[in-house]
């Protein structure tokens, strides 16, 4: 059964022409409030709009109106669909326009390079391919892999960045999380025991006695033969 009321306000203008019923009537029918029936009916209000038949539509009855014109405190009811339509529920990979499918071997590329936590049924979700192109894809034995350049299926407009977003965050569920830049400093754990070497300077080391006096002689030496000369 609709629940809603398709253009309330051009609906509201054709019941105002054309029947007898209220302005309460109409404003519950509708959805509007009396004032604003009672504004259209002086022609201060929807000008320019055009009334629209809700006989033509379905969503009302000569009988339901019928009703409505002899009893004031009827209130109308919009009448059952005689088509229902069931929902239908998307399965299987998202469908792509035919101008954007060739466009679907470089989105590939670019998620299996740049994602590659990324299952393939993940990729086949986002952009709506099959399993097999992916692993061709992956293993370069794909017919066209040498022309192919790798390019962002959200720019390529193949998925929104939403979805992409949330098949990464699947993905990294569960994941250790890696450490940038290679080496880290080792735990407390590991160095508190570690033993520090302290630096001697050559001026801390102990002075040997024989050393200086024999350099000194040697120079005392020196200036004798110097003076001698």
């Amino acid at each position: 059964m609709a629940t809603q009321l398709l253009m309330p306000k051009a609906t509201a203008v054709w019941l105002v022409d054309n029947t007898a019923l209220s302005f309460d009537q109409i404003a519950a029918f509708c959805k509007l409030h009396p004032l604003e029936v009672k504004a259209i009916a002086d022609g201060e209000s929807a000008q320019g709009i055009k009334g629209l038949d809700p006989l033509i539509t379905g969503q009302l009855s000569r009988e339901e109106i019928a009703k409505g014109e002899a009893d004031i405190n009827h209130k109308l009811k919009i009448s059952d669909p005689k088509v229902r339509v069931p929902e239908t529920k998307r399965k299987g990979p998202r469908y792509t326009p035919l101008s954007k499918r060739q466009d679907r071997p470089n989105a590939i590329l670019w998620l299996v390079r740049n994602h590659p936590e990324l299952k393939d049924a993940q990729i086949s979700r986002l952009i709506g391919t099959t399993k097999s192109t992916i692993e061709q894809i992956r293993n370069r034995t794909h017919w066209n892999s040498n022309n192919l350049q790798p390019m962002d299926p959200v720019t390529l407009g193949l998925c929104s960045q939403i979805d992409l977003d949330i098949e990464v965050e699947r993905s990294s569920r569960g994941r250790p999380v890696q450490p940038e830049g290679g080496d880290t400093l080792l735990p407390a754990s590991a160095t508190e025991n570690l033993e520090v070497q302290p630096t001697v300077r050559e001026e801390d080391e102990e002075l040997d006695a024989d050393k200086v006096f024999a350099k000194l002689s040697s120079l005392k030496g020196r200036h004798e033969d110097e003076d001698e000369e």
